[in-house]
């Protein structure tokens, strides 16, 4: 299949390369930091080959979030960001960006995602999860109040935000003691990035701005498998939830998932029929080359009627047609 969208595709720069090295095994790492570094090579070569046409590039995780001292967090996203800007430049027509923002101040964050989309052209924003915040053990979820402004301004711009993962801090979250195994990927990056969106659904921020979007990754980090029970849970004892309507309502009209890193047919068919096609994007979660045609490979073997019809290439704009980019989201 050609001509398909990817949206959570990641690059680095020289400030926050290190910072994915803990997530590689070193006999493979100077090849991964070569393909995140890289961004006009090998990756436009691995796009053409599994049938890419656009790539929405952000900065790799935690990026900015991990960056305690504010002024740093600061100079480093608007470093990066006018990186990428330049690099977009050169290939208008294969890539596009997700801002970095400095969610340690609410008020700077809120200046250069507005810089980054009225000046730069970027497609919305990326946040890797909490922000570290003044100390490495201190950190903050987008759900408090002093996000509020914030939110505000992300809305009235009308561009999507997308929530990727990073791991819960070791103080925070001693169940992984003993298991690393467990951790990234494997299972603490859900956990931690299902929780915070979760948050955020059940706070009431989408009763305040109706129109924001969110994005998340991996077929939606377990929500679409759970939301029913999770429903039906807080019917029952509410506890105090401050959201005025189902979390599920808001996961159906407020959320889009991605189909990166999660190349697992069952569980691509169970997401459709949770939130329907249209709701689903493509995403190949780039930091090995191999994916990107693993992942349309995955996608061509599709049989069952309702991935045919999910497929036909008038569904979509994303043109895997794992549903059309609703209400405009890479515009």
């Amino acid at each position: 299949m050609k001509n398909k969208i990817a949206l959570e595709e990641h690059f680095a720069i020289d400030l926050t390369i290190d910072q994915s090295k803990i997530y590689s095994q070193p006999v493979v790492w100077e090849r991964l930091k070569s393909n995140l570094l890289d961004i006009e090579q090998q990756r436009l070569e691995r796009m053409d080959e599994g049938g890419t046409a656009f790539s929405i590039l952000s900065l790799n995780s935690p990026g900015i979030q991990g960056i305690p001292n504010v002024k740093e967090a600061i100079d480093v996203s608007r470093r990066a960001n006018d990186i990428l800007a330049e690099h977009i430049a050169r290939h208008p027509t294969k890539l596009g960006g997700f801002a970095a923002l400095p969610m340690q101040d609410a008020e700077a964050a809120a200046r250069e995602l507005e810089r980054c989309v009225k000046t730069l052209g970027f497609h919305g924003f990326m946040v890797n999860g909490f922000s570290q915040v003044g100390n490495p053990e201190t950190v903050e979820y987008y759900d408090a109040p002093h996000f509020f402004d914030f939110w505000k301004n992300a809305n009235a711009l009308g561009k999507p935000f997308y929530l990727h993962p990073r791991d819960p801090l070791p103080s925070r979250a001693p169940i992984y003691d003993g298991f690393p195994w467990l951790t990234a990927a494997t299972w603490a990056f859900t956990m931690e990035t299902s929780t915070h969106a979760l948050r955020l659904m059940s706070s009431g921020l989408f009763d305040r701005n109706p129109n924001l979007q969110m994005i998340l990754g991996h077929l939606g980090e377990c929500i679409p498998f759970n939301i029913w029970r999770i429903d039906n849970i807080v019917a029952k004892a509410p506890r105090g939830i401050p959201c005025k309507r189902a979390l599920g309502d808001y996961f159906r009209e407020n959320v889009h998932v991605t189909t990166s890193g999660n190349f697992r047919t069952p569980s691509l068919l169970s997401t459709m029929l949770e939130v329907s096609s249209d709701r689903i994007l493509y995403a190949v979660d780039y930091l090995r080359s191999f994916l990107m045609e693993l992942t349309a490979k995955t996608y061509r073997s599709l049989k069952s009627p309702v991935a045919v019809e999910a497929r036909r290439p008038n569904r979509s704009r994303n043109n895997l047609a794992l549903g059309e980019i609703a209400l405009g989201l890479i515009r």
